[in-house]
């Protein structure tokens, strides 16, 4: 909507190849990190598209990061390729990367050459300004023309679906941020299972105002859009809940993702009685516990009667388990729903590793398709995440019932 934008697949899929021959065209080899550090956009769509397809490992930086976290993240990943938007707000993205990096104000592009960060040779900016040491969007597509069709269908038919693809940074709660590694096998499906949970066809058209960088915007979003042909619909490139509600209105959205908050905002916006939301069936509400008024209102004032929740986390790609459309109000909001299909999980008891019996409080841990291949660069936090028999442990404790439904304590 920002944008003014409008794509069909085949649209959306030129573009896709043309990034990708043009990320080649700059030397982006497979398993090479590409970073994006961006709103969202709709190139930022792309870019997840276009490095899947030529087996560079896409990096997520969170935009609301500062300089420091910047520098960390750039070393920690070894980024070769850095994708960076023009100022939003307060954050000057342009003038953060060169006071991390002075000597790329000094280069040409491409020709990077940094002590600090000895992986990073190319930074591309998502527009059409020319800074120093960058190549402009434009510098990226006249690269496509250095690759044929030919060299991007080899590259793509030598990736396997167990391949990492992208490294998503986890906040957590000490220290710096862990990254954690997923392929192509643990997104994707998590995405296909989530639509269908949602009952998407090519007829719905998802509303995310969620932010891309985190699996919630470019798993639980994208991916369960792409897997159904339903549309993506971005309202602006950070959350604004009028901004949504208009855009639900003006684009006949059927689906609206966000976190309690987010609808909390909506519901309590001044302007809310003006929009029509008739269209809305469904979504998701995730990210933390939704009060039992909130989830009523959703269902009645939002009209989203088929809403579901997902828990999960960046490290599980990120649902391992999810209510369903026709799970009553109250399962809804007192639960977490039951195990996404070809998803094991056990609560156990954490002192003994003793799976506990039903009803009784313990930590969750998952195993199956969705579980990160691991921390990158950082074995020691893996091996306190993973164990001998590839069980994630979730750090968070919650009961199951007998009928497989999961609540987090």
């Amino acid at each position: 909507m920002h944008q003014d934008i409008r794509w069909t697949y085949r649209e959306f899929q030129e573009k896709v190849n043309t990034v990708a021959r043009g990320l080649m065209g700059m030397g982006v080899d497979k398993g090479n990190r590409v970073g994006i550090w961006a709103m969202n956009h709709a190139e930022w769509v792309v870019v997840q598209f276009a490095t899947a397809k030529i087996g560079a490992i896409m990096v997520n930086i969170n935009p609301a990061y500062r300089t420091y976290e910047l520098e960390f993240v750039l070393k920690q990943s070894e980024v070769s390729t850095l994708i960076i938007q023009g100022r939003f707000k307060t954050s000057d993205y342009v003038g953060m990367f060169y006071e991390a990096c002075p000597e790329a104000f000094e280069s040409k592009p491409g020709k990077i050459s940094s002590e600090k960060f000895p992986f990073l040779k190319n930074v591309i900016f998502l527009g059409d300004t020319v800074y120093n040491g960058m190549f402009s969007w434009e510098d990226l597509m006249k690269r496509a023309e250095e690759i044929n069709s030919d060299e991007l269908i080899e590259r793509s038919e030598s990736l396997s679906f167990d391949d990492p693809i992208n490294i998503q940074y986890t906040s957590g709660t000490t220290g710096f941020p862990k990254g954690v590694v997923l392929t192509h096998h643990s997104i994707l499906n998590n995405g296909y299972i989530i639509g269908e949970g949602m009952g998407f066809t090519e007829k719905d058209r998802l509303c995310i105002p969620v932010p891309f960088y985190h699996c919630f915007g470019m798993v639980l979003s994208n991916l369960a859009c792409v897997t159904h042909g339903s549309t993506m619909v971005l309202p602006g490139p950070a959350f604004d809940a009028e901004q949504v509600l208009r855009t639900i209105e003006k684009e006949r959205c059927t689906a609206v993702h966000g976190v309690p908050t987010m609808f909390i905002a909506e519901l309590a916006h001044p302007n809310f009685s003006k929009y029509n939301l008739k269209t809305l069936r469904t979504g998701i509400m995730a990210g933390s516990p939704c009060p039992i008024d909130v989830m009523k209102e959703v269902n009645t004032r939002m009209n989203m009667s088929e809403i579901v929740i997902v828990y999960g986390q960046t490290e599980t790609a990120p649902g391992v388990t999810m209510t369903t459309t026709r799970d009553p109000v109250e399962r809804r909001v007192t639960t977490v729903g039951r195990a996404f299909p070809h998803t094991e999980l056990k609560i156990i008891d954490p002192a003994s590793g003793k799976i506990v019996p039903t009803g009784e409080i313990g930590e969750i841990c998952a195993r199956g398709y969705c579980v990160m291949k691991c921390y990158y660069n950082n074995p020691a936090a893996t091996h306190a995440t993973l164990d001998k028999d590839h069980w994630n442990h979730t750090g968070d404790l919650g009961t199951m019932d007998r009928e497989g439904y999961f609540k987090i304590v």
